[in-house]
């Protein structure tokens, strides 16, 4: 933990220095698309690094990533200023950023905590069963959570096997993203819809038939194709590891911790005292500080009241979550001029892109808002590519919702869904992939796993686009 917290607080250093406080505002129709070479460097050293220097990026990914930052930060000043760079950064880490991580962190902590101890034979049946239960506790308690909670049991009833990756690979398309899309507690996207004025049950209510569809098809697939698997194994498994046993569930004191981070998201949702502080130009609202404070405090109460036996039995470290801080700071920080110039619609570098989702008349068209959201989700994170859309769209709820509810479901689609297309589309995708690769489960690299996501996921968006948007 001492080692996390440094990356999470880092940006409030900034704040002790007044003679760097300029308010900063970057035009990203002055922009080029050099600028965003840092932020493609990160991902192309995701996607290359573990496959052609593995060790190197295990031991050295945090600095790799820092001098990507610095790539873009010390440019950055010398073209803009240091007080519009620091302004930018800021914003970045204390808007953005750092509500994420430690979303994330309350949430790996807590989850951490609940241990479903024994074990399982991992069949088709009962692979099929886990995976549908984790895809629909992701609405309630977020991708993050449910992953948290359910990889470990999963990889425990599969470590017999040979062939596992299928297993991993199918539990990130559900678990992790896709069934979070039922609520705005699911995922990051909808819940900064949620914030800027989205009804919770909308969201519930439109997103209802997409989330069934795409599980229930995926469910199957996911079945169809662990039961062959299954079948060239018979006769061939591995010495267990882990014998069967009965499901026991421990720490579970954490579900009513989980029910308090659940209650200080809707707090911050509802509660809006308009009492702002402003640092370094950046508005900070009081409802999102005290949201903040308490999933720290959460976090914490979780760290101090659950046994240490209960997170040994998880086998809990720190790792996958400090990966997740490190490169998501940078992600954070680099992703700006990118986010920039596709906010400045046709008028900035990506212009082609604002032109593709908008008729000649200017009307949406909602099947381009679905693919680009979603593509862009899968590469650039899905969060703020969320608000990028929610923006160019019309940037207010209550159109969206009311005058074109299509365009408003395309956006949360793809955000939410394309966000399993890569590693780097949502932050739990990471963390499930390190749980796994620690368990000794040869994950795909960053290529790999996007083979699996075009084949499986690909047709299947396809078919929603048909369904929902045509």
């Amino acid at each position: 933990m001492k080692r996390l917290l440094p990356w999470v607080w880092s940006g409030l250093i900034l704040t002790l220095l007044p003679s760097l406080s300029f308010a900063a505002e970057v035009n990203g129709a002055a922009l080029s698309l050099l600028w965003i070479v840092p932020f493609a460097g990160i991902l192309l050293s995701i996607a290359l690094f573990p496959v052609m220097a593995p060790t190197l990026w295990h031991h050295h990914f945090g600095k790799i990533t820092a001098g990507w930052t610095l790539l873009f930060l010390v440019p950055f000043a010398l073209c803009y200023g240091a007080g519009t760079t620091s302004s930018l950064m800021v914003h970045a880490l204390l808007t953005e950023y750092i509500p994420f991580i430690v979303l994330l962190f309350a949430l790996y902590t807590i989850s951490g905590g609940i241990l479903v101890s024994g074990n399982l034979h991992g069949s088709a049946l009962l692979n099929t069963k886990l995976l549908a239960i984790g895809t629909l506790l992701a609405s309630l308690m977020g991708t993050t959570g449910a992953a948290m909670l359910l990889i470990r049991p999963l990889l425990r009833a599969n470590d017999d096997r040979r062939h596992q990756v299928h297993v991993v690979v199918f539990f990130i398309f559900l678990v992790a993203n896709i069934g979070g899309g039922l609520t705005p507690l699911g995922d990051p996207p909808l819940f900064l819809g949620f914030l800027k004025g989205v009804d919770f049950m909308w969201t519930v209510q439109h997103m209802a038939l997409p989330v069934f569809m795409s599980s229930v098809l995926l469910l199957g697939l996911f079945y169809l194709l662990d039961r062959h698997f299954f079948a060239r194994e018979e006769g061939h498994l591995r010495s267990d590891p882990t014998p069967d046993s009965a499901w026991r569930l421990l720490g579970v004191q954490n579900f009513w911790l989980l029910g308090g981070v659940v209650a200080s998201v809707l707090l911050s949702g509802i509660w809006k005292p308009g009492v702002t502080f402003e640092v370094m130009g950046t508005p900070l609202e009081l409802q999102n500080l005290v949201r903040d404070g308490l999933l720290v405090g959460l976090a914490i109460l979780s760290l101090i009241i659950t046994p240490k036996a209960v997170r040994q039995g998880n086998e809990f470290d720190w790792g996958p979550i400090l990966e997740v801080a490190k490169l998501f700071a940078g992600i954070f920080i680099t992703i700006a001029p990118a986010i920039a110039i596709l906010r400045a619609g046709g008028e900035g570098a990506l212009a082609s892109v604002a032109h593709t989702v908008s008729s000649a008349e200017g009307a949406p068209v909602n099947a381009m808002y679905f693919w680009m959201s979603g593509l862009l989700s899968a590469v650039l994170d899905n969060a703020p590519t969320y608000l990028v859309f929610f923006n160019l769209a019309s940037g207010d709820a209550q159109t969206l919702m009311h005058s074109l509810p299509q365009t408003l479901l395309a956006i949360s689609m793809g955000s939410v869904f394309m966000g399993a297309v890569t590693y780097v589309g949502n932050a739990p995708n990471f963390m499930v992939k390190a749980i796994a690769e620690q368990r000794g489960v040869p994950m795909p690299s960053f290529f790999g796993y996007l083979l699996w996501s075009l084949a499986c996921l690909i047709p299947l968006f396809a078919l929603q686009t048909v369904i929902f948007f045509t």
